[in-house]
């Protein structure tokens, strides 16, 4: 068997810290977005609309990563909210689009907020070298177990190889 024995135990292990903190992470996450009245999984949803207003429902689902049925359940609770609205595509009435509001479009930008806040507080005490370490040796996991998955990574933005601002606060 390859790889380090775990002599200190599970709780001790690079997968259990992993793990335990994007749980905790997430968790964050979702208590901000209630405040906004959103679940986790819309406001991506939200975003990439403002990205792109007018996706067909096959577009947003691929975008998201899910199926179709979970992509229209997902429009049809933030439709239900008055976020989105459905509309017949100009030119084929069969294709819907799918666009923002005026208070959807409000809301995400409200989100911006809540990722900011919820980036500020994963790596408060991290000084911007740590950071930028921290993103390269995650890039390298999520490298790791997607060769192990078959899986295509997700692409890297360049904007991750930038050298990190210097907080002059600190």
């Amino acid at each position: 068997m390859m790889g380090t024995p775990m002599k200190d135990g599970y709780e001790k292990s690079i997968g259990h810290r992993l793990h335990h903190a994007a749980r905790l992470q997430r968790a964050l996450a979702a208590r901000r977005l209630q405040e906004l009245g959103l679940f986790p999984g819309q406001e991506t949803a939200l975003k990439l609309l403002v990205e792109s207003d007018g996706r067909t429902m096959t577009e947003l689902a691929a975008a998201l990563r899910v199926r179709p049925p979970t992509a229209s359940k997902t429009v049809g609770r933030l439709s239900a909210q008055g976020l989105l609205e459905r509309r017949a595509s100009d030119g084929d009435a069969r294709l819907v689009r799918v666009h923002l509001t005026d208070e959807g479009r409000t809301r995400a930008g409200a989100i911006d907020d809540i990722w900011d806040s919820l980036e500020d507080v994963t790596v408060a005490g991290l000084d911007g070298k740590d950071r930028k370490r921290l993103r390269k040796l995650l890039r390298k996991i999520e490298k790791n177990l997607t060769s192990q998955l078959g899986i295509a990574p997700e692409a890297e933005t360049e904007a991750e190889d930038e050298p990190e601002p210097v907080d002059e606060t600190a």
